[in-house]
């Protein structure tokens, strides 16, 4: 019995395609026109307002422009928020490109350092090829952010404006790709030949620095701070490090924050930890670590800190049910069923576990719209999410979004939330030993 295709097999699909006349009419639309538009629920669309019960925000969006780095964008995001209320302004915005520097460098150093530790192993080796895949690339998770706070302070976007590279990646992260991989070639020759790795480390790590200042210029050590309130009355906070800074303006321990994760798997039990092997930036730093938990879980934690003040930064699937120009997230926005006539439906474990979705982009919630309840169960829903993007106010609604509830369960995948706000069946799972997963899982991607 063979699979390949025959003949016959075709002839008879193209006569059924062609006695079809919702195929010939799909075929006449999309031939001419995106799917996207072609699919779009008219029903779904005209369904959705962007009005909220609770609204945090004040503040214009930011912009990543060509990079990926909306981890960083929406950490910063978040911490912009208590700047703003605290200090009473009308506008201010961190330097995403100050901690963009420091990660970059860190990854190159948690390369290099793994690379050492794994000199042992074939390149061809699952674990090394995939971290020589991408080898620091723009993408990142709640705790490596942490990690660089932690380590290297925040400063003013002024302090370190916005490059030409921080803006658009892609040839810094080339050379950086190609630099590290020859730092790798010769750092495993060095080992080989028992020479001394930590100096060939240290060398190759200069010219990472070398590039990278070429790139996104030199990270300030110190900067004058000072500022105008809304009432036009001016403030001068004097000359600061990067860490008195972020003493002086965060106003939220980070440390107490925890990523809670929704991965549905039989592999990924509720109420268990979760690392991924090798995954992270800052050497010595924080761990990656993740508490799973049911979707309502993390409903019921975004509903909270929101409607006690605070945005959430949180991480989904962006490429799944979302009308990128409206800034509409809907778990059926979009009905390519309909258009092909084909059967598309998986659950959420199945499409982490066959490759059709992972955690890719991370973002702020900003409000949250409750219905009241109703007779006879009188309990009140969330109906819908307000959520700040990243990507400029020239689309949606002046860059803010609005997702459904029903994408929620789908396609969100982890909020970072304080371990205070947790039931005491959850916090007392912070104490786990966890579950390692591999680099190359769902759970290791970066947003």
């Amino acid at each position: 019995m063979t699979s390949a295709l025959q003949p016959a097999e075709i002839d008879a699909w193209r006569t059924s395609f062609t006695a079809d006349k919702a195929a010939r009419l799909a075929q006449n639309a999309v031939t001419k026109t995106s799917i996207d538009d072609i699919a779009l629920d008219r029903t779904v669309v005209t369904s959705i307002d962007t009005s909220m019960s609770v609204q945090l925000d004040t503040w214009k969006v930011a912009n990543q422009k060509k990079s990926g780095r909306c981890w960083l964008f929406a950490g910063l995001n978040f911490l912009k928020q208590h700047v703003i209320g605290g200090l009473d302004l009308e506008w201010f915005e961190f330097s995403q490109a100050y901690l963009h520097f420091y990660d970059k460098l860190e990854k190159a150093n948690w390369l290099l350092t793994s690379m050492i530790e794994l000199a042992d192993r074939p390149l061809d080796d699952r674990l090394v090829a995939t971290m020589l895949r991408d080898t620091l690339g723009d993408g990142g998770q709640w705790d490596m952010f942490v990690s660089l706070i932690d380590k290297y302070g925040v400063v003013p976007q002024y302090a370190m404006p916005e490059s030409e590279s921080s803006s658009s990646t892609r040839s810094m992260n080339r050379t950086l790709d190609t630099l590290l991989r020859r730092g790798t070639r010769d750092l495993r020759d060095a080992i080989a030949k028992g020479q001394d790795a930590e100096a060939l480390r240290q060398d190759i790590m200069a010219d990472v620095y070398r590039v990278l200042s070429i790139h996104l210029g030199t990270p300030p050590q110190s900067f004058v701070w000072q500022w105008r309130d809304k009432e036009k009355k001016f403030h001068r906070g004097g000359t600061m490090t990067p860490a008195e800074f972020a003493k002086h303006v965060i106003d939220v321990d980070l440390d107490a924050y925890v990523c809670v994760v929704n991965d549905p798997r039989p592999t990924s039990p509720y109420g268990a930890m979760l690392t991924v092997d090798h995954l992270g930036n800052v050497v010595g730093g924080r761990p990656v670590a993740y508490l799973n938990a049911p979707a309502d879980t993390l409903r019921s934690l975004v509903r909270q800190s929101l409607e006690g003040g605070r945005a959430v930064w949180f991480g989904c699937d962006v490429g799944q049910q979302f009308e990128r120009s409206l800034g509409y997230w809907d778990a059926n926005i979009f009905d390519y069923e309909g258009v092909y006539g084909v059967d598309l439906a998986m659950t959420k474990s199945e499409r982490m576990m066959l490759g059709e979705s992972a955690m890719n982009h991370a973002m702020l919630f900003t409000g949250i719209d409750i219905l009241p309840g109703e007779p006879p169960s009188g309990q009140d829903r969330i109906r819908r999410y307000r959520v700040e993007n990243s990507w400029g106010d020239d689309r949606s609604d002046k860059g803010f979004d609005t997702m459904n509830d029903s994408w929620f369960g789908e396609h969100v995948f982890e909020v970072a939330t304080p371990k205070s706000a947790l039931p005491p069946d959850l916090l007392a799972a912070l104490d786990k030993t966890p579950i390692v997963l591999p680099l190359w899982d769902p759970m290791g991607s970066l947003a």
